[in-house]
């Protein structure tokens, strides 16, 4: 077990962090589609933490200009990557997703006559191009695993490299690969789950005894993720097994996010609502794959229509959540959720990583 609290009580980086010259075990975690911002990697770094940058859905420029952006301001950052994992569609069941979608999607001005399934790759070996030519501190991996000489390559570039597990079979299957360390998260988590069986359900399992599980099957330094967002929750985990917590949720409402107004204010609602009468579920309505979400009518409407296939429906969908967001609707887009939302504020991104790692 790490040690992990100053002589003030305050928490204290060890392990993989400090070595990075983080002062405190928190990290500000990759969201996708926006949410992580240069702005965020910052302010995670001016808190004493880590944080990291999202590549899903970035083309490699757009992600070169990002990493340029951080490096600007530190050299204590990360790259979050969608290793490539993907659940083709089956044609009759993208066909009649989008079917279904078609009345909503002409609600927004998006119209869904004669689109096709795309499945992509979203531009992996670019990105590994980029990240080998260009090394950044961190690199970890999620959806799907790197093969052995991608993580070799980017080790001896001189990036650490972490993978994303939900078990302790994904958790072996990735130490044999030589990866420095595992982000251990649980279902709690907030946005696409990091499983690597998406077909298959998610085991309830709370984080603390997922830690334990996993350490029993592998000697590598774990940080802990889903659904964190209260000093108790970070003690918790750095008391069984983790060397460093992730958040996410707790972050979306802070200026330096990158989520959009309707998010925010979606968060922001939800969270005055009495406990209990507002819930966050796991959904492939959007994607295609398992991803907690808070309920909004889209889900309610679709989350039983939708079938596996990632990224045919990430790409389906997509449209139809810009225009929703664009139009300030919040019923139409994908409000990525923990079950910690409660918990998200305003309060600057620094702020409240400082104050959850009891900083002055």
């Amino acid at each position: 077990m790490p040690e992990e609290h100053t002589s003030d009580g305050s928490l204290r980086a060890t392990g993989l962090l400090a070595g990075l010259g983080a002062s405190i075990p928190l990290v500000a975690a990759p969201m996708a589609g926006g949410p992580s911002t240069p702005a965020l990697v910052l302010a995670a770094a001016e808190a004493g933490g880590l944080g990291f940058l999202a590549a899903g859905y970035k083309t490699p420029d757009q992600l070169a200009e990002q990493i340029a952006q951080v490096r600007s301001g530190t050299e204590r950052f990360g790259v979050n990557v969608f290793a490539p994992n993907p659940v083709p569609v089956e044609r009759a069941a993208f066909d009649a997703y989008a079917g279904a979608l078609r009345e909503l999607a002409a609600g927004y001005g998006v119209d869904l006559d004669g689109v096709e399934p795309r499945e992509d790759d979203d531009e992996w070996d670019a990105k590994v191009e980029l990240l080998a030519g260009d090394p950044v501190p961190v690199v970890t991996f999620t959806f799907g695993l790197p093969d052995a000489d991608t993580v070799r390559r980017l080790r001896r570039a001189g990036s650490l490299v972490l993978q994303t597990v939900t078990n302790p079979d994904e958790a072996k299957r990735a130490a044999a690969l030589g990866v420095d360390g595992l982000v251990v998260q649980s279902y709690l988590a907030g946005g696409h789950s990091g499983t690597l069986t998406p077909d298959a359900p998610l085991a309830e399992v709370p984080l603390p005894e997922l830690l334990g599980r996993v350490h029993a099957e592998v000697d590598l330094p774990l940080w802990a993720a889903g659904g964190l967002s209260t000093s108790a929750g970070i003690h918790e985990a750095l008391t069984a097994d983790a060397e460093a917590v992730v958040l996410g949720t707790v972050l979306l409402r802070t200026p330096e996010s990158g989520a959009s107004a309707p998010y925010k204010a979606a968060l922001a609602d939800a969270a005055g609502i009495e406990p209990g009468s507002t819930d966050t579920l796991l959904t492939r309505a959007f994607s295609g794959r398992p991803a907690r979400a808070l309920h909004n009518r889209f889900v309610d409407r679709f989350n039983g229509q939708a079938p596996a296939g990632y990224p045919a429906l990430h790409h389906l969908t997509s449209p139809i959540r810009k225009a929703a967001a664009t139009a300030g609707d919040p019923e139409g887009i994908n409000i990525w959720a923990g079950t910690g939302y409660r918990d998200a504020t305003e309060e600057s991104a620094a702020d409240l990583l400082r104050r959850l790692a009891g900083v002055g």
